[in-house]
């Protein structure tokens, strides 16, 4: 078995509910270490909660969660999902910079309070992560002082500085312009490439369609169709897929 062949993240039946409504309907996905899955599907179809799932911001009501050793489902403990949390990194839609910190600083913060690395190490990382990310010159910079894409840039290299062993990228380009949209999107290319194992949900179909071993189409919290992109864009094989990808293509 090859390295790519493992499973790294597994879900099996996932099943969750806000009050009386049922999101997640039996969700099942695996996800091989290096590949990158992207998700897709209307809004409300339970993308971003399967993510959340995974990284257990929120429990599951029925199901199995495993990401590499770590049996999510069973965790119940927001300290038995420290080792957890520094395996999966988190980008999300909003930023979530702290304003009145450096650019430089919100790459730092995480390493060096949760992890108890040493600061100038995690500093001169830092510094890489900003630079790997098309920044460097910003460290100095205030979130306020940074364009929308800049700041989603920032938060990718706060990822990073966890090094994680996955990503997961929830509608990161959702909330900008479109301008700032290509460097956050050769960033994340760029992971792809070095073989980040990357989960993201999307609404960038072009994209999708380039970067991703796997897209997954999702429709009233389940997985309707799950294929090469090329199978899934050009010979999509269920009513739901066909329909959606005529309402975005």
């Amino acid at each position: 078995m090859t390295a790519r062949n493992q499973s790294l993240i597994e879900l099996d039946g996932i099943r969750k509910s806000f009050g009386g409504n049922e999101v997640l309907k039996g969700i099942s996905l695996n996800v091989a270490k290096g590949e990158a899955v992207c998700i897709i599907g209307p809004s409300g179809s339970g993308k971003s909660t399967i993510l959340r799932c995974i990284n257990g911001l929120i429990p599951i009501d029925e199901g199995f969660v495993r990401v590499g050793k770590h049996r999510v489902h069973e965790i119940r403990h927001e300290r038995g999902m420290r080792p957890l949390r520094r395996q999966v990194a988190m980008v999300f839609q909003q930023y979530n910079l702290f304003p009145h910190r450096t650019a430089l600083e919100n790459v730092m913060m995480a390493p060096v309070q949760v992890l108890k690395h040493d600061p100038g190490e995690v500093r001169e990382r830092a510094i890489a992560l900003m630079a790997k990310v098309r920044l460097a010159g910003k460290e100095s910079s205030y979130p306020g002082e940074l364009s929308g894409g800049q700041q989603q840039r920032v938060a990718i290299a706060r990822a990073l500085a966890m090094q994680p062993e996955i990503i997961l990228f929830d509608e990161v380009t959702a909330a900008l312009d479109p301008e700032t949209v290509k460097d956050v999107l050769t960033t994340i290319r760029e992971l792809v490439e070095e073989g980040m194992t990357c989960l993201l949900v999307t609404h960038e179909m072009r994209f999708a369609r380039e970067v991703a071993d796997r897209v997954c189409f999702t429709d009233h919290g389940l997985i309707v169709e799950s294929a090469p992109p090329a199978a899934l864009f050009d010979t999509p094989q269920d009513p739901r897929t066909r329909e959606f990808l005529s309402q975005v293509l």
